[in-house]
């Protein structure tokens, strides 16, 4: 059986894992998302279990999230000239991004995203 261990609060972002090998139990290393180039790892917002008038939705009505909170950032893409450009984002952001954008996966049963920056439509302030 798997388990994990978060290592601090959810702001540093880093993941211990420990995962099972046969019978044994080993303990991976901290496991840190470190995205390429100019993508990023987002957390998307759980989707709305219920409309306002209290009908209670389906897992196959549900809309598809679109906004979520930046676990990790790259360190931006190389342009022509091969110098690093900045990107408009860090870790923290509240954000929407494009709809059927990036690539999905879970790890430790928890839902994230991996997209390119230019598939960031916002950054939600306040």
């Amino acid at each position: 059986m798997a388990h994990r261990v978060c290592a601090g609060e959810r702001e540093a972002r880093r993941r211990t894992i420990t995962l099972q090998e046969g019978s044994a139990l080993a303990t991976a290393t901290a496991t840190t998302l470190r995205p390429l180039g100019d993508r990023v790892v987002i957390q998307p917002t759980p989707r709305e279990e219920m409309t306002k008038s209290g009908i209670v939705l389906p897992d196959t009505a549900k809309e598809k999230p679109q906004e979520g909170s930046i676990i990790a950032a790259g360190p931006g893409r190389l342009n022509d000239d091969g110098q690093r450009e900045s990107m408009d984002v860090k870790v923290g952001d509240k954000v929407l991004y494009a709809k059927y954008a990036g690539t999905e996966f879970k790890i430790d049963g928890e839902d994230y995203l991996i997209v390119s920056q230019k598939d960031i439509l916002a950054v939600v302030e306040g």
